[in-house]
């Protein structure tokens, strides 16, 4: 009889551990990189948060279209099994926008300079709504793809004053040499039914962005309802990169709110 008590106590206990674990467990943080960049740009963020326990998948964003980049993530999404906080930069935002959309598990939108569209609009209109956007002029000239449409990459020579000017020279140049390029075609897709109009978000960007005007970016968070907004002074575009602090902890932030 003693034995059977023993192994009854001990289920009992596995169960409560289980329980407890399932309780205390930490959402999964899916990170989509924008174009002109690749997912290394999250290297940052990524050893923040798993120092802090959290399981993290920095995914590759194919920057082909709006809808197929989303199909991409959607079919990611489905292969977890927990929470998720899905966070987006640049024209990542615009494709977290549309995957987040019927996937219960996805908990909180994390908008890091990044296009956070309305249904219909396409990130050149957003990226021209505001005075203050520099990036026209320092594309390169596009390259022609064998299945029709054109491939956009941003000038070497001009990727660190446009792209990441508070990175130092080393690491941008680095950047610029690895960047991936994006379709016109994405460019100018209109977007799906908004993830953010059901799912809590939060939003962070530089001040001294050059290829989102800030002013368009405080229009798309407040427009979301954004539970909270970071302004990091004299950050470039790939805020992420150059301050992964500020950009880590506001998506703790957002995994620990219900």
């Amino acid at each position: 009889m003693k034995k059977v008590f023993s192994a009854l106590a001990m289920a009992i206990s596995l169960g409560l551990g289980a329980q407890a674990w399932a309780q205390t467990e930490k959402p999964t943080v899916v990170l989509v990189h924008g174009a002109f960049a690749d997912a290394s740009s999250w290297n940052g963020v990524v050893k923040i948060l798993e120092k802090d326990g959290y399981p993290v998948v920095a995914a590759a964003n194919p920057l082909r279209g709006v809808k197929s980049d989303g199909a991409a993530i959607s079919a990611l999404l489905t292969s977890i099994h927990t929470p998720v906080v899905l966070v987006g930069h640049s024209y990542g935002g615009n494709v977290i926008t549309d995957a987040a959309n019927d996937h219960s598990n996805v908990k909180a939108l994390v908008y890091v300079s990044a296009f956070a569209p309305e249904s219909g609009e396409t990130v050149a209109e957003l990226a021209g709504k505001f005075p203050g956007s520099t990036l026209g002029p320092t594309l390169a000239a596009p390259v022609p793809l064998a299945e029709g449409g054109k491939d956009l990459y941003i000038q070497q020579d001009k990727f660190h004053d446009q792209f990441a000017a508070d990175v130092p020279a080393a690491d941008a140049a680095l950047m610029a040499a690895t960047q991936r390029p994006v379709t016109e075609a994405a460019l100018n897709e209109p977007s799906g039914s908004p993830a953010w109009k059901h799912i809590p978000s939060w939003y962070i960007y530089g001040d001294k962005d050059k290829n989102i005007p800030p002013q368009a970016m405080a229009f798309m968070a407040k427009r979301a309802a954004s539970k909270a907004v970071e302004v990091v002074k004299g950050a470039s575009h790939v805020v992420m990169v150059s301050h992964p602090g500020a950009v880590a902890h506001l998506i703790e932030q957002a995994a620990v709110v219900k």
